[in-house]
């Protein structure tokens, strides 16, 4: 099997969708979007809380894991990423959060023109459609949902009051730029199901003769024509088969598999494609390098009394009770999925300009993300550090497509970062002994009462973080005089032709919050540039 089309995209991601879908909007360019894994037909794709359910899925899952890392007591962590239609945005816990105007702005110093907020802004808003309404950092009309909270619960109610007295503001918005508050997170869902890239920008897109989806196709290796790419051979069973491209590849496979894929292909440090046997096509010293996340560090408490979505789960009158309050009014903790509330606050205090640290509050606790819910009364502080120092890799276990790449991120390992989760665990504590929250509160569960100092407390984050699903940086944009630098300001992998990224992999530095509307404002953004270069080139 052998198809060209002008354009060809790798990965149905949180960006590959919306390329997909703005490249063949104009009629003019014929498309294909090459996706490893496949339809998102899955019930439990579709219901918010089903992220319990496709945690650790073995077949929309890639399940990867870490390799050992020395910093989190050799630990190998799971690092779940989508394998379907939509990407992680298929699985992921649906936060619809931007980062902060400082994020974009330190893009654009780093030497990436036309990346700093003012300039991202019209992005965000084309993107979206809030039900909060219009405003100067708002948009409506958009394909992608940020969709408010309805039903209050008492136990946010509480955290949102708690942190009030702790000095951080109440909010409704966290996405003007600024981001410092306390509140209910706005979630990608419409209607009480989830609003993936998939459903946002692929669903209206399908029945169009220009573009063709693939589904089931792994993508092996980028062909080459000299120095210019000039398609894709992919892998389907026990099939191999080429889709050309003539005008350009785009890989949107992620901060795991872009990498890997661009490696694969001969692009890279060329030492280390050498020792493979992999013949070099252009020497990149930074593909896969510069790998970033969030870390989080989970607090569980016991509730005093049975308000929680544990009680409501592990009661089968439970069960029955927010199972028809879905399937008749699209509502209750079916269609919101884990976390409610949030907070961004500066767990190092004056020390930081902006916020340093994101909270998310959940009306249920288990012993790791996705998993079964404690059987008694549980609520959930999730906290992570938004700017992490720490920096990891990516590289090949080997020649094999099939094989996962290597992980190792590296988390803690910058002092920094230790400082910060060990004043970002003190306080969450703090938020739980202020009033209203601690008259809900009947023990700490994790850590432990046990847990005081520092030592002890990193001991805890070291034992017991884990990745908080924002893997970045990979493929990193930056300045022709930065050696690490991947791709330039419009996303074009140096030194080659015909070839760009546009996924997280191109963040120089992660995003302060989760990066799912992130990705889609890059992907968007470079739809535009995509389509500018075209039209220059005629």
């Amino acid at each position: 099997m052998q198809r060209a089309f002008d354009y060809v995209v790798v990965g149905s991601g949180s960006a590959g969708c919306v390329l997909a879908n703005r490249l063949s909007e104009n009629g003019k360019y014929s498309v294909c979007l090459l996706e490893a894994g496949p339809p998102d037909r899955y019930m439990w794709i579709h219901i918010p809380i089903g992220y319990g359910k496709t945690m650790f899925h073995k077949v929309y899952n890639w399940g990867f894991y870490t390799d050992p890392d020395p910093n989190m007591l050799n630990r190998r962590l799971y690092w779940p990423r989508g394998r379907t239609l939509g990407g992680s945005s298929s699985i992921n816990g649906l936060i619809y959060i931007r980062g902060q105007r400082a994020d974009y702005d330190h893009w654009a110093a780093l030497g990436n023109p036309g990346w700093d907020w003012d300039a991202c802004l019209p992005y965000f808003r084309r993107l979206e459609h809030n039900d909060l309404g219009a405003a100067p950092t708002r948009g409506t009309g958009g394909p992608l949902w940020a969709s408010s909270i309805r039903t209050p619960h008492p136990l946010v109610d509480a955290f949102i009051a708690s942190g009030e007295r702790l000095g951080v503001p109440r909010v409704d918005d966290f996405n003007n730029g600024a981001q410092e508050g306390v509140g209910y997170y706005q979630l990608t869902t419409r209607n009480g199901l989830r609003c993936s890239t998939a459903v946002a920008y692929l669903k209206p897109a399908k029945k169009r003769a220009n573009l063709t989806i693939e589904t089931n196709a792994h993508a092996a290796r980028i062909l080459f024509d000299g120095s210019r790419a000039a398609g894709v051979r992919c892998q389907r069973g026990g099939e191999t088969f080429d889709v050309r491209a003539s005008r350009e590849v785009i890989l949107s496979a992620g901060a795991l598999q872009s990498p890997q894929l661009l490696q694969l292909s001969g692009i890279g440090p060329a030492a280390a494609l050498r020792e493979l046997d992999i013949p070099v096509v252009r020497d990149l010293p930074g593909v896969g390098q510069n790998l970033q996340d969030h870390l989080q560090i989970r607090l569980i408490y016991e509730v005093n009394r049975p308000i929680t979505t544990n009680d409501q789960l592990n009661s089968l009158w439970g069960q029955a009770r927010i199972g028809l309050q879905w399937a008749l009014a699209r509502s209750g903790p079916l269609a919101v999925g884990i976390n409610q509330g949030g907070m961004f606050c500066r767990a190092l205090g004056d020390e930081s300009a902006t916020p340093d640290t994101q909270f998310h509050f959940a009306t249920l606790s288990a012993d790791q993300a996705g998993g079964s819910v404690h059987p008694f009364s549980g609520c959930t502080y999730s906290v992570c550090q938004l700017r992490p120092a720490s920096r990891g890799t990516v590289t090949l276990a080997s020649r094999d497509p099939l094989a996962a790449p290597k992980i190792q991120p590296n988390y803690l390992s910058d002092e920094l970062d230790r400082r910060t989760v060990v004043a970002a665990v003190k306080f969450a504590r703090r938020v739980a002994q202020t009033e209203p929250m601690r008259a809900w509160m009947a023990r700490e569960h994790r850590p432990g009462q046990d847990v005081r100092t520092d030592e002890e407390i990193l001991r805890f984050c070291r034992e017991y973080g884990a990745t908080i699903f924002h893997p970045s940086g990979t493929a990193k944009m930056g300045p022709a005089d930065d050696p690490m630098a991947v791709v330039d300001a419009r996303l074009r992998v140096r030194g080659v032709a015909g070839l760009r990224v546009v996924d997280g992999s191109i963040m120089p530095t992660l995003v302060s919050g989760n990066t799912n509307v992130p990705i889609v404002m890059v992907a968007e953004k470079a739809a535009d540039m995509l389509l500018e270069d075209a039209a220059a080139a005629r």
